[in-house]
C-alpha cells in the first residue's frame, strides 16, 4: 500500500496538471511570433492548451532549475520562459537540448531576448548520449577520478520532454533519474498506432514500437514513480513524480 505522504503525492502530481486559472490564457508574442516560423518550416509543435497546461504546472511549481529535452527552434522554451518571468524567486537554471546544430542559433537569441545568458544554457547533442556522458562524469567525479565535466545539473525540479514519438519512452526513461526527489517531468503521449502495418512499413513500425516501449515505460515507473494524465485539446500531457516510498516490483 502507499503511505499516507504518495498518498498526498499522488494529489499534488493531479493538482499540478489541472487549470490555472491566474495565469494569463493568451500566448506570449514571443512565442506567438516563433509559433508562425514553426508552422513555415513545417514542424510539429505542442498544441496551446498542451503548453498551457505544462505551463501552468510548472509555474505552480516555480522550480530553480529546469531541464528541456527537444527544444527544438524555442516554441515551448519561450513558454516557458515567460512563465520563469513571473517566478517569486529568481531561475538558477534552464538547459535547453536539442539535437541539431540548426536550431542552436535561433535558441540563443531567444536566451538573449529575456536576458538569460547567466542562467540559461544550450546543449546540442542526441540526448540519450548526452545523458549517459552525464552520468559517467558524475560517476567519475564522484569517485575522484576526475573533475565533473557536464553540461548539466545534477537534478532538476522540473524536466520537459519532448522530441520524435517513437523516441519518446526512450527519452523519458533517460531522463527520469535527473528528477530531483520532489521534482515533476512533464510529457506528451506519443501516437497511437492505427489499422494494420505492415512489417514492411519503416515508418508505421516506427509508431508501432515506440508506443509499445511507451506502454512497457508506464508499466516499469509505476512502482518508482507517481504516472498522472490530463487529456486537453490536441494531445494528453503525461507527468511522473517519485515516490516517496517506491512499490516493490510486480511478480
Amino acid at each position: 500500500m502507499d503511505s499516507e505522504g504518495d498518498v498526498d503525492r499522488a494529489d499534488v502530481l493531479a493538482h499540478l496538471l489541472s487549470k490555472d486559472s491566474s495565469q494569463p490564457r493568451e500566448e506570449p508574442q514571443i512565442a506567438a511570433n516563433i509559433g508562425e516560423q514553426l508552422t513555415h518550416m513545417g514542424l510539429e509543435g505542442w498544441t496551446l492548451s498542451v503548453l498551457r497546461r505544462v505551463r501552468d504546472g510548472i509555474g505552480r511549481i516555480q522550480p530553480q532549475r529546469v531541464l528541456e529535452v527537444g527544444a527544438s527552434i524555442g516554441h515551448r522554451s519561450a513558454w516557458l520562459f515567460d512563465a520563469m518571468e513571473r517566478f517569486d524567486r529568481p531561475v538558477k537554471a534552464f538547459t535547453m537540448v536539442e539535437q541539431g546544430n540548426k536550431f542552436a542559433v535561433i535558441l540563443h537569441r531567444l536566451r538573449t531576448r529575456y536576458d538569460a545568458e547567466g542562467w540559461a544554457s544550450i546543449v546540442v547533442g542526441e540526448p540519450n548520449q548526452l545523458a549517459a556522458e552525464h552520468r559517467a562524469w558524475m560517476l567519475a567525479s564522484a569517485t575522484g577520478s576526475e573533475s565533473s565535466n557536464t553540461p548539466f545539473e545534477e537534478d532538476y525540479e522540473a524536466i520537459v520532454v519532448d522530441g520524435p514519438h517513437h523516441e519518446r519512452a526512450s527519452h523519458v526513461a533517460t531522463f527520469l533519474p535527473m528528477l530531483a526527489s520532489n521534482g515533476v517531468l512533464f510529457t506528451t503521449e506519443p501516437h497511437h498506432p492505427t489499422g494494420e502495418v505492415e512489417d514492411d512499413d519503416v515508418e508505421g513500425m516506427k509508431v508501432v514500437n515506440g508506443f509499445n516501449d511507451w506502454i512497457e515505460l508506464i508499466k516499469s515507473t509505476q512502482t518508482s514513480h507517481h504516472v498522472a494524465f490530463m487529456p486537453v485539446f490536441g494531445g494528453t500531457v503525461v507527468a511522473w513524480m517519485p515516490r516517496i516510498n517506491p512499490l516493490p516490483p510486480a511478480q
